[in-house]
């Protein structure tokens, strides 16, 4: 299997240009991701997007965790201006976007069908060595399970002879012979099931549709519906294209507003942060992921979240940390019940363990834990109030000297550890968006020609990191944080390194 699959190059013919949304607030995380996952290059971003450039095929692009959907780029180009000129002109400007540059969309067709395209082939050939395999098991399973039987039989037979045996002993030889050949098992055989291809549509019978979305001064301008109204007539009168809005073979996105006009391909149906692992959702997998990635978890080591919820953080972690000690406590029935459901799911039961017991009480001794990472709850459902301080003590107890401590705490939470902290210290440069050189944001975007301009964004960085403080907290001594959406709230990842010993 491995030396078919090995044939099959599926990488672009050519390094694509691709470029994903992230939660606000995800970019630096994405970032280094697509560096690290995928060797990108020309890795910039914009608020909620990040664009880079990889050789990597459609495989190694689902595995992109901090990801929330992934998009072929074709195009990305300055603004248009809707204070200067008419609204017909602006009409003709949209249309330009697929008039003037035919040759990229067409390319773009075609890198998006090759990725589909080896990606079924992949998989048929992945499913029919894994059918290949289940039925040499299964086989094997019936002829041993076969075996089994006849001795079990034989053996059930001759203890009925040996009671016998004092009174008829020539007829229960006779009946021995006689029931050996009667047992006798043939194997059976399994008929083999077919991988089914996946079919792309050829550019002749290609169908689409446009998911637009405007913000900013074009809004006021523009509904999204007027926009995919202009920019589906134009493909249609460009390349021959049907528009359907049910069921298409492809579908372009194109986001208008007062920074950049990005236009795309959505290259999987099903958004990467959607896991299909997770049955009952709680924490955004994303963020969850992120919080478990700023651990830095190594294998061997003891990670524990006492608050966990319904174990979407362990989940998370276990899907990409495996050989890794996992525990995770709540006093939620509700919620330890979901999570033994997810873990399920998700085919993880001897990675993790779920404890019923309070986060202010746990029944482990001092400094065992190499790793905490947890989602602290609040809102309206949970006043937890001066208990931060309380779960913090406890969280410390059982940290080992030199332990990681990530949490996810709301603007409330951060005041109250401001309040009952030692000291405070300086938003480390980590926590804005990258303290990586070679990563820049993008503020010009990019023309026709491929090419783009940016500037480095560490001086606006530096100027934005005087605003936030970190509260440390007893012997935990705050390392990075992150501020990030959660949709109309915002939170922060608090990273904190435990810098000597508690004491018992």
């Amino acid at each position: 299997m491995a030396a078919r699959l090995a044939g099959l190059d599926s990488r672009p013919a050519a390094g694509a240009r691709f470029f994903c949304t992230a939660g606000r607030g995800l970019e630096p995380f994405l970032m280094r991701e697509v560096r690290v996952r995928l060797q990108a290059t020309q890795v910039e971003y914009v608020s909620g997007k990040v664009f880079f450039t990889t050789y990597s095929d459609l495989n190694m692009l689902k595995k992109l965790k901090s990801a929330e959907r992934l998009f072929l780029l074709i195009k990305k180009q300055f603004p248009f201006s809707v204070s200067s000129i008419s609204k017909g002109k602006i009409f003709k400007e949209m249309q330009r976007l697929i008039n003037d540059d035919p040759e990229s969309w067409l390319n773009a067709i075609a890198i998006w069908k090759n990725l589909l395209e080896l990606d079924a082939k992949k998989e048929k050939l992945s499913l029919r060595d894994a059918n290949l395999l289940k039925r040499k098991m299964g086989e094997n399973d019936t002829i041993i399970a076969k075996k089994l039987k006849a001795e079990q039989m034989q053996a059930t037979q001759t203890n009925k002879e040996c009671q016998l045996e004092r009174q008829i002993e020539e007829e229960t030889l006779e009946q021995r012979d006689g029931l050996t050949k009667r047992h006798k098992f043939q194997e059976a055989e399994l008929q083999n099931v077919g991988a089914k291809g996946v079919d792309t549509p050829n550019q002749d019978n290609l169908t689409f549709r446009v998911s637009c979305r405007c913000s900013g001064a074009i809004a006021k301008t523009f509904s999204a519906q007027e926009v995919g109204r202009i920019i589906g007539i134009a493909l249609m009168k460009q390349f021959g294209w049907k528009a359907d809005l049910r069921n298409p073979n492809l579908e372009i996105f194109i986001h208008l507003n007062d920074i950049y006009s990005v236009v795309g391909i959505p290259v999987l149906r099903v958004p990467l942060a959607s896991r299909a692992y997770i049955r009952t959702a709680g924490l955004r997998s994303t963020i969850a992921w992120a919080m478990a990635s700023v651990a830095e978890i190594k294998p061997g080591a003891f990670v524990l979240d006492p608050m966990c919820g319904l174990g979407t953080i362990l989940l998370e972690a276990a899907k990409e940390w495996p050989n890794v000690y996992y525990v995770g406590a709540d006093v939620s029935d509700s919620q330890l019940q979901g999570a033994c459901d997810n873990l399920k799911a998700a085919g993880l039961t001897d990675k993790i363990e779920f404890l019923k017991v309070s986060v202010i009480g746990l029944p482990l001794p001092s400094e065992c834990v190499d790793i905490i990472i947890s989602d602290i709850p609040f809102g309206k459902k949970f006043k937890l109030g001066k208990d931060i301080k309380s779960i913090l003590q406890e969280m410390e107890r059982v940290l080992r000297c030199g332990g990681t401590v990530v949490l996810l705490l709301s603007e409330d939470h951060r005041r109250r550890l401001k309040d009952c902290g030692e000291s405070s210290i300086p938003l480390n440069f980590k926590g804005s968006h990258t303290d990586d050189p070679g990563i820049e944001k993008c503020l010009i975007p990019e023309e026709n020609t491929g090419t783009s301009e940016t500037v480095s964004f560490s001086s606006e960085a530096n100027s934005q990191e005087s605003l936030h403080k970190m509260p440390a907290f007893g012997s935990l001594v705050p390392v990075e944080c992150y501020q990030v959406s959660l949709g109309k709230t915002d939170a922060f990842i608090y990273k904190y390194k435990k810098s000597y010993s508690s004491g018992p």
